[in-house]
């Protein structure tokens, strides 16, 4: 086995995160890293929100503002204090274009690729990440609220920081489970 392969069969989802978050520098490399995903014809489908500070109570308003006239003070406040579980919060956006060869959904593929190697590329430098949506990725409340086009969509809200508590190990399924060979 490689290095590449040994971190990519530990890698894991950390949902208890803290300051700090990853820095400038660190964060521009998980984003070159990002860039890397496939692409097909060089669209480049994707942009990122980097949310902190101030901005992530501004972030938890906006998702309490998606709760119907109806909904109760708890479901209220615990949209309102989502993104404070961690440090910083990147959001991952779709941005497709119109192309002849490249239909949309490779697109959001490949904006998806994009996260998950930006993910990758913060765990890698020492960070935790929680790769989470919810109804609040597609609520067009959060939509305009952060700024989207009517084209773009969120493909998912990276909560990164350092992980403040271990957690068990997921087992994960065996290969065999979901591989077959074909014909």
């Amino acid at each position: 086995m490689t290095a590449v392969t040994d971190f990519l069969l530990n890698r894991s989802s950390e949902p208890r995160l803290e300051a700090p978050a990853p820095d400038r520098e660190t964060l521009n490399t998980a984003f070159a890293c990002a860039a890397r995903a496939p692409d097909h014809a060089l669209l480049r489908p994707w942009r990122y929100l980097v949310v902190e500070g101030e901005g992530l109570k501004a972030l938890g308003e906006l998702f309490a503002s998606t709760c119907a006239n109806n909904s109760d003070e708890q479901e209220i406040e615990k949209l309102r204090r989502a993104p404070l579980r961690a440090p910083m919060v990147i959001v991952g956006i779709a941005s497709p274009r119109p192309h002849p060869r490249v239909p949309e959904v490779e697109q959001v593929m490949s904006a998806a690729a994009g996260m998950s190697f930006l993910g990758l590329a913060l765990q890698d430098a020492g960070y935790g990440v929680m790769w989470r949506t919810g109804a609040v990725a597609y609520h067009s409340a959060v939509h305009k609220g952060l700024g989207l086009d009517d084209h773009e969509q969120i493909v998912g809200f990276l909560y990164t920081g350092s992980v403040s508590a271990a957690k068990p190990a997921v087992l994960r399924p065996g290969v065999e489970e979901f591989v077959r060979h074909w014909p």
